[in-house]
């Protein structure tokens, strides 16, 4: 018997292990099922027949629909409104927190408060060094301070106005 590659399950043998048995022959027996894989995985109740399975649409939108999901939850709210606990805590008061829960999957509200991507909360300043609020501060002083007219300045200088504006201090 000549066997092109190398033996791993059963069902290569044909009927060979069948014949050795009823032939008596144990020694051939014993060395094809020596031959084979030695790997419980390879055996042929691991090798069922397979189908081929359809790609599924794995897009965002399809999954979307497909799960039926609601609207998206927005990042940062179009306008500011500082009414929303109270229209929340209304709701919640009179409907129970089921009414509540079921605005909120159908009208998600914002993740943030602000549509302000540098806006640090203060319990995140609180937390932080020293050092660090006071730079923070510093910067926050220099982007709401006014820019400064530097033409104008020297244009005052030139003139003498500064010297007028100094005494009229003191």
């Amino acid at each position: 018997m000549q066997i092109e590659q190398g033996l791993i399950r059963e069902t290569q043998l044909d009927s060979a292990l069948n014949h050795s048995v009823h032939q008596g022959r144990r020694s051939d027996f014993a060395m094809m099922l020596s031959m084979l894989s030695q790997d419980a995985l390879d055996f042929g109740q691991f090798h069922l027949p397979t189908s081929e399975v359809e790609a599924n649409d794995k897009s965002e939108a399809a999954l979307k629909k497909e799960l039926q999901i609601g609207p998206q939850r927005p990042l940062a709210p179009e306008t500011f409104d500082m009414l929303v606990s109270e229209e929340n805590a209304f709701i919640v008061q009179h409907f129970g927190m089921t009414a509540m829960q079921l605005k909120e999957c159908l009208m998600p509200e914002p993740l943030a408060v602000r549509d302000d991507k540098k806006h640090i909360p203060l319990n995140v300043l609180d937390n932080c060094e020293l050092a660090v609020r006071r730079k923070i501060q510093k910067t926050a002083a220099y982007k709401n301070a006014i820019p400064m007219d530097a033409a104008g300045f020297y244009d005052q200088l030139a003139t003498g106005e500064h010297e007028a504006m100094l005494n009229a201090v003191a």
